[in-house]
């Protein structure tokens, strides 16, 4: 089942609402999503280094420890606060060298999410639990992406839950099933994409990452995700600059968008975007199938 949600602002001036506008929207899926859910929000940019979203088991974990031995062995500036069970950690180096250092110092440390501007914010629960729990009603942003999950391919936990990320600011959120992630799944290890799960929407946002990789524009590499993944599914792609959807050739998940001189909106249901403002004069529309539908940031 699952629901999706998403809100891109175009006008700026809404930022410092992005939460507020957002929580209702993702408490509306609760019926097609009460195990886990959670959200990737863009913004609080990091234009010179790296923004990780850390998560340990343990609630106490010492992150200023780690904070202080990224310091000395990166001879980096590393910030960080935490928010709930996660930690987010500005850290002025790349991408690669930000990973690679957490990756070896604290293997047991998961990362959710590295870029200039994403976090992954996720756990098992209630949407409204969750949206608690990080104060979502109090975060700005300029766009974000949320997904309710129910559980039928996998087991109910935080890994398993959406949204994922597999490569810097990319994120995916999923609604249906593909036939052939296992297979994709093996291809794209191949060509060093790592997954963290078995879930197929994993598998989905690995292989965009990839095209990307390949050189592929967002648009692109949907026109190849359409010929490649086999199944059924609605996409909702969040990216450093952008905002995307597209359904699979015979669309049987549902999906409405809602576009108005603010903002665009998407939702697995039209109740979803009832609380937005003007949304009585939006364009309002039902994706067609197989169709891409971009916005992006010049």
């Amino acid at each position: 089942m699952c629901g999706i949600v998403g809100l891109y602002l175009k006008n700026p001036a809404l930022e410092s609402q992005l939460g507020a506008l957002f929580e209702p929207m993702l408490i509306a899926m609760t019926d097609r999503g009460p195990d886990s859910a959670g959200f990737a929000i863009y913004g609080d940019e990091v234009a010179d280094g790296t923004k990780l979203t850390l998560r340990h088991e343990d609630v106490n974990y010492d992150w200023e420890a780690l904070a202080e031995a990224a310091r000395a062995e990166l001879n980096a500036e590393v910030s960080w606060f935490q928010n709930a069970t996660v930690a987010v950690f500005k850290m002025h180096c790349d991408a690669a060298t930000a990973t690679a250092f957490i990756e070896a110092k604290a293997p047991e440390v998961l990362i959710l999410s590295a870029g200039h501007s994403i976090e992954i914010l996720k756990e098992v629960g209630l949407p409204e639990q969750i949206a608690g729990t990080f104060n979502l009603k109090g975060m700005k942003g300029t766009h974000i992406i949320g997904h309710t999950r129910m559980a039928t391919e996998s087991a109910v936990t935080m890994a398993g839950s959406h949204p994922f990320s597999t490569g810097e600011d990319l994120c995916l959120v999923h609604n249906g099933s593909l036939s052939n992630h296992n297979r994709l799944r093996l291809e794209l290890k191949r060509e060093g994409i790592h997954f963290e799960t078995e879930n197929d929407s994993e598998v989905g946002a690995g292989y965009l990452m990839y095209r990307l990789q390949q050189g592929d524009t967002l648009t692109q590499a949907l026109e190849n995700a359409l010929k490649n993944l086999d199944g059924f599914f609605t996409f909702t792609i969040g990216t450093r600059d952008g905002f995307a959807v597209v359904r699979d050739p015979i669309a049987c998940k549902p999906a409405v968008l809602a576009e108005t001189e603010d903002y665009v909106a998407m939702a697995s249901e039209y109740q979803a975007l009832t609380t937005l403002p003007g949304i009585e004069n939006a364009k309002v529309w039902e994706p067609e199938a197989a169709k891409i539908y971009v916005w992006e940031r010049s």
